[in-house]
């Protein structure tokens, strides 16, 4: 499956809808990756690109959260965190059994779901939240 930026998706806040695209391109770079028979090593150099711009996006939204004082602040980082740990699970998985078209069938689905039901839901509401305090 592949995942497509479309206007449901916009939150209104262009920085992060910009990192949003980029974070569906990149998980549809793995998709293609773990789906066109590339090596192990490039499905995982794809897999580590969009783990590190993950965690460069949520410190963004998060530093944007502290700045707008934004009240959910401590349980949307709370959700980030753990998203970081399932996500430092799927890699280590995929590292010990390979990243074989099960496997990467699972990680794409459950990244991709977690990210637009993250974004339709958590991040939605903090950017409400953002422009009605100005931004």
């Amino acid at each position: 499956m592949v995942y497509h930026w479309d206007s449901t998706l916009e939150t209104g806040y262009e920085k992060v809808d910009n990192q949003h695209k980029q974070l569906i391109a990149a998980l549809n770079a793995l998709i293609e990756a773990s789906h066109s028979g590339k090596s192990d090593s490039a499905v995982m150099e794809t897999m580590d690109f969009l783990t590190g711009y993950t965690i460069k996006h949520f410190a963004d939204e998060e530093k944007l959260q502290v700045q707008y004082n934004y009240p959910d602040y401590l349980n949307h980082k709370r959700i980030h965190d753990n998203f970081k740990v399932t996500v430092k699970g799927f890699i280590e998985r995929v590292k010990k059994e390979g990243p074989n078209q099960i496997i990467m069938a699972e990680v794409t689905e459950s990244l991709g779901s977690w990210l637009i039901n993250h974004i339709k839901g958590d991040d939605f509401r903090m950017a409400a939240f953002i422009k009605s305090a100005g931004a």
